[in-house]
């Protein structure tokens, strides 16, 4: 059986779509609402009440709650799910692939975007080696988006037409075996709210010698960022560098980590210059005055070092 975890945080406007696209598709739906402010909880409970909803006191971060969510669950493979997808095809040939394959320990679809199209650059990703990540504090994969170090690590050289074994695929969409799961200790709550905890899993999947199998029969549509859209450019920086570094930490040596802090805070500098000289593009929503004063938080990050998101690094336990 498979059980669905979607982690909600202000998704009122996708999660009826993503239900109705599952109900029919699982052996249980579970909705762990990070204490949204828009209502998806109350809509969740009106509309879908066979689905078991959890409402934490607080936002969790995605890690946490997915954990949460996990723990609840019953199915011997639970799919983790982002609230702004909708399943377009049967997600039979994922659980068939872990049911044929004991090597497997996690199964991923195709995304496609709102038109249709493969998300490539997204749907499947190779772990991130030094390389691809100083080329992305750097800003040369902004430059210079053909790169050989970005196609590799964004997989341009894959046809995504073809099922085969990948290294890490988006987690808005993953079946995970549970007893795998488990055994690695789900995911890292340390990683908080979001953005690399899902590369870290895989990492750790794969480091216990357990295969990812890309399936692109099984199609999934992604709106994508719904849940940063109540998140200021600061804050996004701040998260998504803290938890590279986090995740750096944990899995290169101290010698490449102080090589990726020290970019990081050459690519902080760069930014900055670049935003003042009018040449950097800019998101529209924020001023030049946020924007810098991210870029400083970000390059403090470098030299302070850190711990994780939070201070809770735990993981989940085997029942």
């Amino acid at each position: 059986m498979v059980s669905v975890v979607i982690v909600a945080y202000n998704s009122r406007a996708h999660i009826s779509a993503c239900l109705a696209s599952v109900q029919d598709r699982a052996g249980e739906i579970i909705v762990v609402d990070n204490a949204s402010s828009d209502g998806t909880a109350d809509l969740v409970r009106r509309r879908h009440p066979a689905v078991r909803l959890i409402c934490p006191n607080s936002n969790l971060g995605f890690a946490a709650a997915a954990n949460l969510g996990a723990r609840q669950s019953n199915g011997s493979a639970i799919l983790f799910l982002n609230p702004d997808t909708v399943c377009l095809d049967p997600l039979g040939p994922l659980e068939d692939a872990l049911n044929e394959n004991q090597s497997l320990a996690a199964a991923a679809p195709r995304l496609v975007g709102p038109d249709g199209r493969t998300r490539i650059g997204f749907t499947v990703r190779r772990l991130p080696q030094a390389a691809s990540l100083l080329f992305e504090v750097l800003l040369l994969n902004r430059l210079f988006p053909g790169n050989p170090v970005n196609r590799r690590y964004r997989c341009l050289d894959l046809d995504l037409e073809c099922p085969q074994k990948v290294e890490q695929p988006a987690g808005a969409c993953l079946l995970v075996r549970r007893d795998r799961f488990e055994a690695c200790g789900g995911f890292d709550e340390s990683f908080y709210p979001l953005w690399f905890e899902d590369v870290d899993l895989c990492k750790r999947l794969r480091d216990r010698d357990g295969l990812i199998q890309y399936l692109p029969q099984v199609r999934v549509e992604h709106y994508g960022g719904h849940s940063l859209e109540s998140i200021t450019f600061c804050e996004k920086q701040i998260y998504w560098y803290r938890n590279m570094l986090y995740y750096v930490q944990k899995h290169f040596s101290r010698r490449i980590g102080g090589v990726i802090r020290g970019a990081l805070l050459a690519g902080m500098g760069l930014r900055a210059l670049a935003d003042m000289a009018g040449s950097q593009p800019a998101p529209l929503q924020s001023s030049r005055r946020e924007r810098l004063r991210a870029y400083w938080k970000a390059a403090k990050l470098s030299w302070r070092g850190v711990e994780g998101g939070t201070a809770r690094g735990r993981v989940i336990s085997p029942r």
